[in-house]
């Protein structure tokens, strides 16, 4: 059983006009592994409560980091509020969305938005430790200006030769490099030659999910046991 223990914010770090990441201090001893989530509550408050993907990698020790898109919810109200040293309570590690579930050295991650965080999670992981894989990441977004962890990104490819990223934007901006459209078949099999010999991570809207392993499964014939979801209610 996941004991609640409570946590000091950090810091809180704007990652783009709707987005938010809170940094909180952990005890070391209490381990995770990239791409697993945590449960947050705020204010001792039962109803402020979330399942949240941890984004910061196992690498990046000594704290917590999860990252949130910003509603008028009453959470998101709340989170927005929250300063260094502020203190709220925390349940961690769960969920087994992790690069141990691949069935090889070659993944693939279609992601859109928000559902970035554990994706981060794990290609940080990857680069820190010069993993021996093959990553390519399609990520799907309206702009550039709804790209989360757009700097982050950048600085893995240049550090980590293994990891490949394409941006898909609904809207076409002449100064970045993207493919313009949504993600389909067309573009899978152009962007990644090899896709049927990879693992598929999705992770994003629930529609967006369920909707990319279809096409995976039916339009490009991908083995179901080679496709890795995750939902949880917080998303």
């Amino acid at each position: 059983m996941i004991t609640p223990i409570c946590a000091r914010v950090i810091r809180a770090t704007p990652r783009t006009y709707n987005v938010k990441s809170i940094e909180v201090a952990i005890d070391s001893s209490i381990s995770f592994k990239a791409g697993q989530f945590l449960r947050v509550r705020l204010n001792n408050d039962k109803n402020l409560e979330r399942y949240l993907s941890i984004s910061n990698s196992p690498t990046e020790e000594g704290y917590l980091e999860f990252t949130k898109k910003i509603t008028a919810s009453d959470f998101s109200v709340a989170l927005s509020a929250l300063k260094p040293n502020d203190i709220l309570s925390i349940e961690y590690p769960y969920g087994a969305f992790t690069l141990e579930r691949a069935g090889g050295s070659k993944i693939a991650f279609i992601s859109g938005g928000i559902g970035i965080t554990p994706i981060r999670s794990m290609c940080k992981f990857a680069a820190d430790k010069k993993l021996d894989l093959d990553i390519i990441l399609l990520y799907a977004n309206n702009s550039v200006k709804d790209i989360v962890f757009l700097d982050d990104l950048k600085l893995m490819q240049k550090e980590y030769e293994r990891l490949r990223v394409v941006h898909i934007l609904c809207e076409r901006d002449m100064e970045f490099s993207c493919v313009v459209g949504k993600i389909n078949a067309e573009i899978i099999k152009k962007e990644i030659a090899d896709y049927i010999d990879r693992s598929f991570f999705l992770c994003g809207p629930p529609s967006m999910v369920e909707s990319m392993k279809s096409l995976l499964i039916q339009e490009l014939n991908l083995p179901a046991n080679k496709i890795i979801t995750e939902n949880f209610q917080g998303y």
